[in-house]
């Protein structure tokens, strides 16, 4: 059975870590599949979101495995640096997918699962949910997902998460701002899909360079992001999906978008 399951129905992607028994940690191979499933996403036309969740009823994601195939095993410190960098990649190709990525939290979503989550561009959780950077607590630190958090919550509450390891229920994370909503676990499903076809519906172009926009001002000066948003704004008002958005709403009617 694989370890990363991946089907589409209705332009939706849906990516489930599917090792439940584990609490769905994070072993080599999941990191893998979960890079597979990317690139499939991406590579698919008719793919327009993404939603990435974890089987079962405990936990999105448990963190790494530190044994069962994950960074517990003894494959020599080399083997295991390099291992570790699937993650770092796994991050990349997110950002970089030019789809929007929904993460659907059920019970735990702990160390790189938290890391996991917050890499995803929205949040929906079950009021069950819990999160948190426990690597302190056992002598680790959470280097590799320290950039997905900084990009979504203060620094300061980063850092207080990363040293005291202490966990975060569903309604703090709410209010913290990494969790976009929260529901009851009966609609949990309902929330998740009714975001996903919301944004299924808008413009793929659209949505993937104003996606890819969002996240390359993160890293820049404002004269520079300034700059750069200007020309994005001019370059998009010249595809054909802008004219239809702006002759549909003049005509009120539901555009007809082309991609292009």
């Amino acid at each position: 059975m694989s370890v990363v399951t991946y089907e589409v129905s209705a332009s939706i992607a849906r990516v489930t870590i599917n090792r439940p028994e584990r609490r769905n940690a994070m072993s080599y191979g999941v990191m893998q599949g979960l890079r597979d499933a990317m690139a499939r996403a991406r590579d698919d036309t008719d793919v327009r979101v993404v939603v990435l969740t974890g089987a079962g009823d405990r936990a999105f994601c448990a963190g790494a495995d530190l044994g069962g195939g994950g960074i517990g095993d003894n494959a020599g410190a080399a083997a295991a640096h390099d291992g570790r960098g699937l993650l770092a990649d796994l991050f990349r190709e997110m950002w970089a997918l030019g789809k929007p990525i929904i993460a659907r939290v059920r019970g735990f979503a702990l160390a790189g699962g938290f890391g996991l989550a917050c890499a995803c561009d929205f949040i929906i959780a079950s009021d069950d949910a819990q999160f948190g950077t426990p690597e302190i607590n056992v002598g680790l630190w959470p280097y590799m997902i320290t950039v997905p958090l900084l990009r979504s919550m203060s620094p300061k509450k980063v850092l207080e998460l990363m040293t005291t390891g202490r966990r975060v229920d569903a309604a703090e994370a709410e209010r913290i701002g990494f969790v976009n909503r929260v529901v009851e676990v009966e609609q949990l499903d309902a929330a998740v899909d009714e975001l996903a076809t919301q944004l299924a519906s808008k413009s793929p172009v659209i949505m993937r360079w104003g996606r890819d926009a969002f996240y390359r001002v993160l890293d820049m000066d404002a004269d520079d992001a300034l700059a750069y948003l200007q020309t994005m704004l001019t370059i998009t008002t010249l595809t054909e999906d802008s004219a239809e958005g702006v002759a549909a709403f003049a005509e009120k009617r539901v555009p007809e978008w082309k991609g292009r």
